[in-house]
């Protein structure tokens, strides 16, 4: 493989929102852009069909996630942001995944989400 085989989708200046190599797809770190502000669940939904967007441009979906870091601004707000990702999640295709409380990059953000997929 080359860098030839590296697909950057929605490429900025300083990150890509999703890169996809080989067999694999890594998304950034999504947070709320509609939403922001808004309650955790709010802002979970709209992050995963962020992540439901990148993933099809990349040829995959979340039937193929591997593994999912999620970084909450409150990790008293575990359970509502859980309700949302549990709805989300094809049954038998849970990803490895860790969660853990953070500061995050602006106050309006309360959620952030990145995920491996297979393609």
């Amino acid at each position: 493989m080359s860098d030839t085989d590296i697909q950057r989708i929605e490429p900025g200046p300083r990150m890509s929102m999703a890169v996809a190599h080989g067999p694999l797809v890594f998304t950034a770190g999504q947070v709320a852009r509609a939403t922001a502000g808004a309650s955790v669940g709010e802002q979970t939904r709209e992050i995963l069909e962020l992540i439901d967007g990148l993933l099809a441009q990349a040829g995959t979906d979340k039937t193929r996630l591997i593994s999912a870091n999620i970084w909450l601004t409150d990790i008293s707000t575990f359970p509502e942001m859980n309700g949302v990702w549990d709805a989300w999640v094809a049954p038998g295709c849970a990803p490895a995944r860790a969660t853990v409380e953070a500061k995050l990059a602006a106050p309006q953000y309360k959620v952030e989400i990145a995920v491996v997929a297979a393609r």
